[in-house]
């Protein structure tokens, strides 16, 4: 009997690591702006990469890519005051 809990246990840890994670995906398209707007560029604060900026579906706010030196990741678009730039309000 402990056999098979065991071997259950194990069939159902290899399964989960087949299971792909989302937004993993190294084939998954990355759906930038294609031009970010006037007004937005006008008040963002300097040092931020306004070439791979998206809008976050979840709060409606700006993000911009930012390669690091171990990752890459998305940060908040913020504006010269350090406020985040928003589409809609929060």
């Amino acid at each position: 009997m402990k056999k098979m809990i065991v071997i259950f246990g194990c069939a159902a840890f290899l399964l989960s690591a087949c299971e792909e994670i989302d937004g993993a995906s190294t084939n998954a398209p990355m759906p930038f702006i294609a031009e970010v707007p006037e007004g937005v560029t006008s008040i963002a604060a300097q040092g931020q990469d306004l070439t791979a900026v998206r809008i976050d579906p979840i709060d409606g706010c700006y993000t911009y890519r930012h390669i690091g030196p171990v990752e890459t990741t998305f940060l908040p678009l913020r504006a010269a005051n350090g406020r985040p730039i928003c589409s809609r309000a929060s």
